[in-house]
């Protein structure tokens, strides 16, 4: 369970509303990326009463920025009816409110295809999105995987992301979070969610199975945060996730 606290969204546990409305689930599969990037750059992004919560233990252990690679295998609304899913990249800071210990994920940029943004958050740009993904096994039973993203988005916004690893047995275990938007700090969805999460490469606890990987931003936001001073804490493979999401109590 500690390692699924501290993948790319770094979400801590959270307490049941009795009146919660449910607006919808999905199914995924995702790539966390988490990130030490230069905090006076980052500060610019986050809104005035909130504080950084980077973890302090973990695989994750230092990072101050998330980077989720998602794509949607199905998605539904809150009648269950099917609706078009979607691919993007989704950018997330641990946070927490001044005065409080209780850690939070808050959303502050992404690159989502036009169905995704600019999303509940309202900080999506909405882009053009390739993804490529391969596994091989060869004869010896030996399993590779490999992904490629790029993501274009109007007034030069772009990411371009490749990974190859080898994978391990994943993790499986539920976790409930709460994430909030940058834009409006005060608004958040509460995610109920069961993944499988295999982490290939984590700074603090010595995992290495990734064998390239390369992340390239562009424009005047994630250009900013990410501009080559930029360290790679971990990054947490998570082959199948299932949420279903919701607001809380008015």
């Amino acid at each position: 369970m500690r390692v699924l606290l501290s993948i790319a969204m770094l979400f801590l546990a959270a307490p049941a509303f009795a009146q919660e409305r449910l607006t919808g689930s999905n199914v995924d599969t995702r790539m966390g990326m988490s990130f030490k990037v230069p905090e006076a750059a980052l500060r610019k992004f986050l809104p005035e009463g909130w504080e950084i919560n980077s973890p302090s233990s973990g695989p994750s252990q230092g990072a101050n920025l998330n980077v989720t690679l998602l794509t949607q295998s199905i998605s539904f609304d809150p009648e269950g009816k099917p609706v078009n899913p979607y691919r993007g990249v989704a950018v997330s800071v641990p946070m927490k409110r001044k005065g409080s210990d209780a850690g939070v994920a808050m959303i502050i940029a992404g690159l989502f295809e036009p169905n995704g943004a600019p999303g509940a958050y309202g900080v999506f740009l909405p882009a053009r999105v390739s993804v490529e993904r391969k596994q091989r096994v060869d004869l010896d039973g030996k399993t590779t995987v490999e992904e490629s993203w790029q993501l274009r988005a109007d007034g030069g916004h772009s990411l371009e992301i490749h990974v190859q690893y080898t994978p391990a047995v994943a993790t499986r275990g539920k976790v409930e979070a709460r994430v909030h938007s940058a834009l409006k700090p005060d608004f958040f969805r509460i995610y109920r969610f069961e993944m499988a999460s295999d982490v290939v490469r984590s700074v603090p606890t010595g995992v290495d199975r990734v064998s390239r990987v390369s992340f390239k931003a562009t424009g005047d936001k994630l250009g900013t945060l990410f501009d080559g001073s930029q360290q790679l804490i971990s990054v947490t493979a998570i082959p199948w996730y299932s949420r279903q999401v919701y607001l809380p109590a008015l």
